[in-house]
């Protein structure tokens, strides 16, 4: 009877064996990957639980060199599956929608940028299932973060702390995607409110910078970028940022609006425009366009643009290589002119830069020590 149990016993363990590994390959999904850089074959082993010869067997690889973008087939790999992304979603709903942390999706396909339409991501597998923000008490709300939001903005907008939004959230660092749902707890209007205190809340329009509005409003670009929580020097059209009280009282500016040339310094303007900004993308063009006015606007420069142009200091310092090598003599393009005319209207993509440089052609160590305001393309820009 004893030996009878036993032998029962063992069969059903491998029994339970070949039906746990019989579970894994019914759930195992054949995906497809997309190298990102950074990757190799044996973290893709390890990421995906495959190992590294079969994922060499089924893409037919005959060393262990992946290259960017490159399409790779991973087979059995438990868990995982493909999705491909559609408008309006983002990691954060696709993490609530799966039941996966978002840091895990982003692990998984080895990428913390924005996602697009038509995407194909790897979704891992799910570890929770699908929450929803908590329902907030009686008198909260839920909002949906947008664009640009920050705590400090939200916090501004519906009239409660930071501190009372982290705790509502249990948020504690400053990091927000757009789509995800925050409640906003007792004490907040149900209608967004401007700024207490003195401060005010703008929206950008076309042509902005975060120099311009700071020069608008009397405030440093310092105070703008700890207000909004803006680290980098991308605006939308339509973004909402609030203004810090010291800006509710703006101070003199220089002149920055709109500019009058003669036809024929139009013409010498986009002509430098063609010479030092060809290939380089349109708004790297007005940005040329508007560093020549933003020198005319200086007192520490000539005053009239063809005097800024051939401009050479001590002797033999030429400010523009086209006039030293000839290039400023030829024809302008047409994107030129525009580029040209849209810096005459205000637009100021260089952020108030008073020069520029490429800094693979040149030696000069003081303007590579200036402060920059902004790189387009091949260009850094410069203000002293």
């Amino acid at each position: 009877m004893l030996k009878f149990s036993k032998k029962l016993l063992s069969l059903m363990m491998v029994m339970v064996f070949f039906l746990g590994v019989s579970t894994l390959a019914a759930n195992a999904e054949n995906i497809i990957y997309y190298v990102k850089s950074g990757d190799t074959l044996f973290k893709l082993s390890t990421r995906f639980s495959v190992p590294i010869n079969t994922i060499k067997q089924a893409n037919n690889l005959k060393s262990d060199m992946l290259m960017v973008n490159q399409r790779l087939y991973i087979p059995d790999a438990p868990g995982f599956w493909n999705y491909t992304v559609r408008p309006g979603d983002t990691i954060y709903l696709l993490a609530q929608r799966f039941g996966v942390p978002a840091s895990e999706i982003q692990l998984a396909n080895n990428s913390w940028s924005a996602i697009y339409p038509g995407q194909i991501i790897v979704i891992p597998p799910g570890r929770t299932a699908p929450q929803n923000p908590a329902p907030p008490a009686a008198g909260g709300q839920v909002y949906t973060v947008r664009y640009g939001d920050s705590l400090f903005l939200i916090s501004q907008r519906f009239g409660v702390s930071i501190a009372d939004l982290r705790a509502a959230n249990n948020i504690w660092d400053d990091n927000l995607m757009v789509g995800q749902q925050l409640v906003i707890p007792n004490g907040g209007t149900s209608t967004p409110q401007p700024p207490a205190g003195g401060s005010q809340v703008y929206t950008v329009k076309y042509g902005d910078s975060l120099y311009l509005i700071s020069q608008r409003f009397g405030v440093s670009i310092a105070e703008l970028r700890a207000a909004n929580n803006i680290w980098d020097d991308n605006l939308m059209v339509g973004q909402q940022l609030v203004i810090p009280k010291a800006g509710s009282n703006p101070k003199p500016q220089p002149p920055t609006g709109p500019i009058s040339l003669r036809d024929d310094e139009i013409d010498l303007l986009a002509r430098l425009v063609t010479a030092e900004a060809v290939g380089e993308p349109y708004e790297g063009q007005v940005a040329v366009a508007a560093t020549i006015l933003n020198r005319l606007r200086s007192p520490n420069y000539p005053n009239t643009i063809r005097d800024i142009i051939y401009q050479v200091v001590d002797g033999r310092y030429y400010q523009f290589s086209p006039v030293l090598d000839g290039r400023i003599n030829a024809p302008a393009a047409a994107s030129a002119y525009k580029a040209v005319q849209d810096a005459l209207s205000g637009w100021d993509p260089s952020n108030g830069a008073i020069g520029f440089y490429n800094p693979r052609k040149t030696t000069n160590k003081w303007v590579a020590s200036q402060p920059v305001t902004v790189v387009i393309a091949n260009h850094v820009f410069f203000r002293e």
